[in-house]
């Protein structure tokens, strides 16, 4: 209100009361109301239907493989799931009796933020979809994606992964391997300001830690999320799942033989910064001799399927690649858990079969080398055995010594 008619409002012989309402009721009425946009839902779907779900779709499969990181009939199953779990996503019609969003847009929009990383406003223009509505579409999809799939998609391996994973390390000379472990930073833009000490690493920036164990095939099996980042990879896996089930007797253990030397846990491949833990095999720092350079060449070369298995995450869901503008860390938690949900079940999708390994599980549980057991270790002592069993140095280097000579003799053999 101007000072003219407040001042107007002073001299009039009013009440005191009846002078400050008008006062209120001028200022809301010049207070900036957002206004309302008719963005034509109907038709923002019926482009993204004739682009991309019509039986001659404008934009070809492989443009859709490209844009959406998945092929159609993988997006209309997870749909399909998605709109049962979820009625949010189903089209309903306001007290107008007009159709809202359909489930294609509100897919679609929460898809393209993960693939691409974008904000909300990037979506309005193609999906006619608002900014809050944006938000809460991410929220439900990784939310529906986490409780219709983790339990498949995001479990341990079981007794026949266990046995794949096996029979491919026996192939590479690395009998007993399960896969490779290694952590991925993910840069929290919006970190709350009492937290940023905590998240805070030797750059100076808020980060959250991911520690996942990968296969050969890019397949993420384990996946903890939320470290902050003051920790790393050495104090990391001491809160880490999958070596508590592993203390706790409910994992299973792995019988080989290496160089005439039985090993009762499987190991996995990992960098020089890990401890000398037996269920680590770690490379040589400063190889000497053949064998040594040879043994590191091998270990090198298979760890890095845990960082290849980061990059394509990374490469196909740019939001876990780039500064997340989130601010809850359930949110966060839920984001990336469901991009690895959805990175797997690519995987199955366009696993090609043909080209793959065939490996004969029956005869590999007949083999005597390799056996997976379940047996369940309850008593307070065996759990401090196991652990014990777990950090013994000795055997870490053992084993160590023992793929050095086991890889030599395969290439002798060769």
């Amino acid at each position: 209100m101007g000072r003219s008619l407040f001042r107007k409002l002073l001299l009039d012989d009013s009440d005191e009361d009846e002078i400050i309402k008008q006062v209120l009721m001028g200022s809301t009425s010049q207070r900036k109301r957002r206004r309302f946009i008719r963005r034509n839902h109907l038709a923002g779907n019926e482009r993204l239907y004739l682009d991309y779900f019509a039986e001659s779709p404008i934009y070809p499969p492989n443009l859709f493989r490209r844009r959406f990181r998945m092929s159609c009939s993988l997006f209309l199953y997870i749909l399909s799931k998605v709109e049962a779990h979820e009625p949010y996503f189903i089209q309903k019609r306001d007290n107008a009796k007009r159709l809202g969003l359909s489930s294609l847009q509100k897919m679609t929009a929460a898809l393209r933020m993960l693939v691409y990383g974008v904000s909300t406003d990037f979506m309005d223009e193609y999906v006619r979809i608002g900014e809050s509505t944006a938000i809460q579409c991410l929220k439900k999809f990784v939310a529906a994606v986490l409780d219709i799939f983790s339990e498949e998609y995001l479990r341990s391996p079981n007794n026949k992964d266990i046995a794949r994973l096996l029979a491919h390390g026996q192939s590479c000379g690395f009998p007993g391997m399960l896969g490779s472990i290694d952590c991925m930073h993910w840069k929290w833009k919006n970190c709350p300001a009492a937290w940023k000490g905590m998240y805070c690493d030797n750059v100076r920036e808020p980060t959250i830690i991911l520690e996942a164990m990968a296969s050969y095939d890019l397949w993420i099996w384990h996946a903890f999320f939320g470290l902050p980042s003051s920790n790393n990879d050495i104090n990391g896996i001491e809160r880490s799942h999958i070596f508590s089930k592993l203390a706790e007797g409910r994992a299973p253990a792995v019988n080989y033989s290496i160089n005439g030397n039985d090993y009762t846990m499987g190991y996995y491949l990992v960098n020089d910064i890990y401890p000398k833990w037996s269920t680590f095999v770690k490379t040589i720092p400063a190889p000497l001799g053949q064998k040594e350079k040879l043994f590191v060449q091998a270990q090198e070369t298979h760890r890095k399927d845990v960082e290849r298995a980061f990059e394509v995450l990374q490469a196909r869901f740019t939001i876990v690649r780039g500064p997340t503008r989130f601010f809850h860390l359930e949110m966060l938690q839920d984001i990336m858990k469901a991009c690895i949900i959805l990175h797997n079940m690519i995987i199955e999708d366009e696993r090609d079969e043909n080209e793959m390994v065939d490996f004969d599980y029956e005869q590999i549980d007949e083999n005597p080398q390799t056996q997976v057991s379940r047996e369940q270790t309850n008593e307070f002592i065996e759990f401090i055995q196991v652990h014990q069993c777990i950090g013994d140095q000795e055997v870490h280097s053992q084993l160590q010594l023992d793929l050095v000579e086991h890889l030599w003799q395969l290439q002798d053999e060769l």
